[in-house]
């Protein structure tokens, strides 16, 4: 069995508002960033073999990728969650939000 650190690195990639309060935590922070640094950052935590819980924000989260997807899938050491954008908090939905409907029907979260 392999022994853990115990401690994970907690990663926010999103706009530079969003991102730059999470740093006053200590968390490791991608202003700014695009999909395709969204792609880099998640192929170096998996190489890495690094735990981590990686923060993305909503446009980002929702635009796919190789590694995205793989680790949405997968689970395990790299949990990958969505933050809503910092300038519309009250439009953001969560994508369990669609499962909880498909399962439950459409007044589930009424």
């Amino acid at each position: 069995m392999e022994a853990t650190s115990g401690s994970a690195r907690l990663v926010v990639i999103g706009s530079a508002g969003l991102a730059d309060g999470f740093s006053l935590i200590g968390a490791e922070i991608h202003a700014d960033a695009d999909p395709a640094k969204v792609e880099e950052v998640l192929g170096q935590l998996v190489k890495s073999g690094d735990e981590a819980l990686v923060l993305l924000e909503t446009h980002l989260a929702h635009a796919g990728g190789h590694w995205l997807d793989r680790l949405r899938n997968e689970g395990g050491r790299i949990v990958v969650t969505e933050l809503p954008p910092l300038a519309a908090p009250y439009d953001y939905a969560p994508a369990v939000d669609d499962v909880v409907r498909a399962v439950l029907g459409p007044e589930a979260l009424k």
